[in-house]
């Protein structure tokens, strides 16, 4: 296993399309992937908000075999570090505290400005947007996240897509870098 540390904020989670990618990676051991409850509650009140179609009793079960699926991904005791951190938007001290409270390497998030590298890099972290991030892991092991890719795909069923149909999904989630670089393992995914 990896001990290279992933901290996944809730603008990661809420997209359906990011987050199944994420997690699919994250069982591979290629990296080890961390969120908290509270990063949980964060995306499950915005896609309700957002999408009041949705049940909380669906997402709280997407929850729960996310915490299920992934081993010793929960982080917990960040609390009391909270009170001395300083970000642009103080309602993500929480994320970088559990960034630093479970030992990240880094924080996928898609709001790169709430985490300035200055100040995170006096804790060793650092923030990345999903696609470089996936793009990052893609370069390490083709192998592994194409076989991760092809699996969620697979799973898309209402509809199924084909491979460049995919990636035009991906690309529409600003996974464009991830996407445009899956081009030359289409028949892999």
């Amino acid at each position: 296993m990896s001990s290279y540390t992933a901290l996944f904020d809730a603008s990661v989670l809420y997209p359906a399309t990011i987050r199944d990618i994420l997690m699919q990676l994250a069982v591979t051991d290629l990296f080890r992937a961390k969120w908290t409850a509270d990063i949980h509650e964060e995306w499950i009140r915005s896609l309700l908000k957002d999408r009041p179609q949705f049940k909380r009793a669906d997402l709280e079960r997407t929850r729960t075999l996310m915490d299920t699926a992934v081993r010793d991904c929960l982080v917990a005791g960040y609390q009391q570090l909270i009170p001395s951190l300083t970000l642009p938007d103080p309602d993500d001290c929480h994320v970088l505290a559990a960034a630093i409270a479970g030992r990240c390497d880094v924080i996928v998030t898609q709001n790169l400005k709430d985490f300035p590298e200055a100040v995170l890099a006096s804790y060793g972290i650092n923030a990345q947007h999903p696609d470089e991030f996936l793009s990052n892991h893609l370069n390490l092991a083709p192998g592994v996240f194409c076989d991760a890719i092809r699996k969620v795909r697979a799973r898309l069923k209402n509809p199924p897509f084909t491979a460049p149909q995919y990636l035009d999904v991906l690309t529409q989630n600003g996974l464009v870098a991830t996407a445009s670089e899956l081009v030359q393992f289409s028949t892999l995914i």
